[in-house]
């Protein structure tokens, strides 16, 4: 395992974060610091999250860190033993994307009553795509007669959507929907220029 102890500044604040988590930390930190290869951090978001799977909890991390040049994502899950690994395990997978090739930066902010003025967001998502998943959403094509029994062929929309990230001040608190928008925001500022 990489030893972080002497990690100052933002990467110690990255390493106390993730032992924060009190989740698998040094795997954690192992697969993150591994795909950061010495950058130095520009902006970091963790989200630490359950999934319910048959009668059993799960939990996911994610680790999103920004640097000069790469958005790097690294995502951690806990798995029951199965036939090839008889023990519990995790997997971690680390995807480093040039800050050059992200395509769009979606930011979406949900306030709610916002009649009543200015509030902190209830809920944020960020999407980023940078071309590596697509997704193609296919209907068929009509006409404007009614009686049209011909054959238009189908319509569509071709979205991507690479990465996706939803916090909610209702599940996660109030601060993480701040950090998830203040680190969306060093991205947009990054890739502006792309």
């Amino acid at each position: 395992m990489r030893s972080t102890r002497s990690q100052s500044g933002a990467a110690g604040e990255l390493q106390r974060a993730i032992e924060h988590t009190g989740y698998y930390p040094e795997v954690v930190t192992d697969g993150v610091f591994s795909a950061v290869a010495g950058e130095e951090l520009v902006a970091v978001f963790l989200h630490h999250e359950p999934t319910f799977d048959r009668a059993e909890v799960r939990r996911h991390l994610t680790v999103a860190v920004l640097t000069g040049t790469r958005l790097i994502l690294t995502h951690t899950d806990e798995h029951p033993g199965d036939d090839l690994l008889p023990d519990p395990y995790t997997s971690t997978s680390t995807e480093a994307v040039a800050l050059a090739a992200v395509r769009s930066v979606v930011i979406t902010r949900m306030v709610a009553n916002p009649t009543a003025g200015a509030s902190s967001p209830a809920e944020a998502v960020l999407t980023v795509s940078w071309g590596g998943v697509g997704r193609i959403d296919l209907e068929p094509a009509g006409c404007a007669d009614p009686a049209c029994e011909a054959d238009h062929g189908y319509t569509g929309v071709l979205a991507g959507e690479d990465f996706s990230l939803r916090v909610s001040a209702a599940a996660d608190g109030g601060e993480a929907v701040a950090r998830l928008l203040a680190f969306a925001e060093s991205l947009s500022s990054l890739t502006r220029g792309s």
